[in-house]
């Protein structure tokens, strides 16, 4: 099995993508077959038969692991600079996405299905939203689904035990209270759990007779399958796997798990740094934003510390909303006055809408602030998720920063348009990395000033504090899992140099423990987008024109960033030669 990093498949593709643009048809033509033998070949290992889960026994996983090595070496076997311009970008993604699929196996992710904030378990919970139901047998199909998930659970927990022999498990400090998101799926009461959120209405297509037997199968099979499972899952980690989980928390200390960070790192971020590099771009950047925090306070006259108008902003109740209503009203106040100033920046708007709505109540408690969940199919919205929980700790002047990055211009118009490039075959469209996406949605949160966001200075010092919780996170991430750190130390240092709740601050930490490398994509996606409108801008003078910059990075969906750095510089030397369009 091939273990070069993927940043190496990248790298040598942005070399390829400076080669001249002429190439044999009949290369191009070898290889869309071959991609599309891979994605439809990728898309029957992913998706499951109606009425099934996804089979996570062993001899699945290795025969899934063993089919993908197989595409890899012929993917490997491509003669990469024969191809045209869009083929390179799509070979590069097909060996991007298998190369993720084969180390997750590799380093046993699949020992540790769950993080700080979510599991399996959870994922589970989303199936009605998923699944759509237009006939009687996609109920059937969806009751079968039910009936199938206590086999499911107890693969994973299999593996799971499998990971508490071999030393691979979630730490005991990021896992306290994760017993409860379990819980939470075990009702009294069938009607009232979230599986039997598609039985609340009956169609127009489902005769009375037909559709009391479908109510009265499902409430069976969540009294016999799910209360079940859910109840065994809980007691498992409260019996076994809490007691077993690992005292450490860097992801080094984990078998062979130097090598797997730094697999991690170059995952998430495309580039081929080391820990220690991007721990000192990290500091770097906390130094600078530090400074325009403070040029903040200074401007409001506050006469105390840096400390001390952190603390003012964490415990000062005007700060903070009263009521969940009033947040998810503000909230989508917000997203609204985001969606007019669009088209001063945007060329291309997606037509797939969005809407406001909470985090679930199951998981709320120790997830994350806010988060976009993009739609799953064409009948469907993308959704800006908000979370009520524990309003104390979600304060008002974050708000901006949170809803330009999770919902417009960030994920939802990222992703949403990425969805709708009709020119990209599927594996793009789909396709997501963190380092562009993430990036991105850090990215948008700067667009806030040229959207005429920030006018409070506590919205701005909101802004900055974000910008500060992802620049910290850079140092955090690579602290606790390469050079030693502790929790403590890590949450010392995000509040000494953020204004994030002190809840937050905590649930960030564990994340980023039980996740790693995925926080450092954000970062360091932005710095390269940033670095690259800057080199337009700087090149083209009054021919820079931002609505066809962000044309060109969004037009081409969820690309690695050295693949976007050599398609922003083709797009600035064209532009250069060509006629003056700037006002058009």
């Amino acid at each position: 099995m091939s273990s070069r990093p993927n940043t190496k498949v990248l790298l040598l593709l942005t070399l390829l993508l400076t080669a001249c643009a002429g190439s044999p048809q009949r290369a191009d033509q070898r290889f869309t077959a071959l991609a599309e033998q891979i994605w439809q070949g990728e898309q029957r290992l992913r998706q499951n038969e109606p009425g099934q889960l996804t089979d996570m026994s062993p001899q699945a996983l290795a025969q899934r692991q063993q089919q993908r090595l197989a595409w890899q070496a012929k993917l490997q076997q491509v003669d990469v600079d024969s191809l045209s311009e869009q083929n390179r970008i799509n070979h590069a993604i097909l060996a991007y996405r298998l190369a993720d699929d084969i180390d997750e196996y590799r380093f046993g992710a699949h020992l540790m299905p769950l993080t700080a904030e979510s599991g399996f378990h959870t994922n589970l919970g989303f199936l009605p939203q998923r699944t759509a139901f237009r006939s009687i047998s996609d109920y059937q199909n969806y009751l079968r689904q039910l009936s199938a998930i206590p086999r499911y659970m107890s693969q994973q927990t299999d593996w799971m035990r499998q990971g508490i022999a071999q030393g691979m498990t979630q730490p005991k400090a990021v896992l306290a209270g994760f017993e409860n998101s379990i819980i939470s799926y075990v009702v009294a009461e069938p009607g009232d759990s979230v599986f039997f959120q598609p039985f609340a209405k009956q169609p127009a297509f489902v005769s009375d007779a037909d559709w009391q037997q479908l109510v009265d199968e499902a409430k069976q099979q969540i009294r016999l399958s799910v209360n079940p499972a859910y109840q065994a899952f809980y007691q498992f980690m409260l019996d076994e796997y809490l007691p077993a989980a690992r005292d450490s928390i860097a992801a080094s200390a984990l078998p062979n798990g130097a090598a797997y960070y730094q697999n991690r790192l170059e995952h998430y971020t495309t580039l081929q740094l080391t820990p220690a590099q991007v721990h000192q771009i990290g500091l770097d950047e906390v130094k600078r934003i530090r400074g325009e925090m403070q040029h903040v306070i200074d401007g409001l006259g506050f006469a105390g510390s840096f400390a001390d108008f952190v603390q003012y902003l964490r415990t000062d109740p005007q700060f903070y909303p009263k009521t969940p209503d009033e947040l998810m009203r503000y909230a989508a106040f917000l997203s609204k006055k985001a969606d007019a100033q669009l088209p001063k920046l945007f060329k291309t708007l997606p037509r797939t809408p969005y809407g406001v709505v909470p985090v679930p109540a199951e998981i709320a408690p120790k997830y994350t602030t806010g988060r976009y969940s993009g739609a799953s199919r064409d009948d469907q919205a993308g959704f800006y998720w908000v979370n009520t929980y524990a309003l104390n700790r979600r304060p008002l002047y974050e708000m901006e920063a949170l809803t330009l990055h999770e919902a417009v211009p960030g994920h939802h118009l990222q992703i949403a348009l990425a969805s709708e490039q009709a020119s990209l075959p599927d594996y793009r469209r789909s396709f997501y990395t963190s380092a562009f996406g993430e990036g991105w949605g850090l990215y948008a949160e700067y667009l806030g000033l040229e959207m005429g966001f920030y006018q409070d200075p506590y919205s701005n010092f909101g802004r900055l504090t974000y910008e500060m919780w992802r620049a910290a996170r850079l140092v955090v991430d690579t602290g606790m899992h390469s050079m030693g750190w502790s929790r403590q130390q890590a949450i010392d240092f995000m509040a000494a140099n953020t204004a994030l709740s002190m809840h937050n601050v905590t649930t960030e930490i564990d994340r980023y423990i039980s996740w790693p490398a995925q926080a450092l994509s954000y970062k360091l996606g932005e710095i390269t987008i940033k670095r690259l409108r800057a080199e337009a801008e700087q090149a083209l003078g009054d021919r820079f024109n931002v609505r066809e910059f962000h044309d060109q990075l969004l037009s081409n969906g969820s690309l690695p960033l050295p693949i976007l750095e050599q398609l922003v510089r083709d797009y600035i030397a064209s532009a250069k030669q060509a006629p003056d369009n700037s006002q058009q």
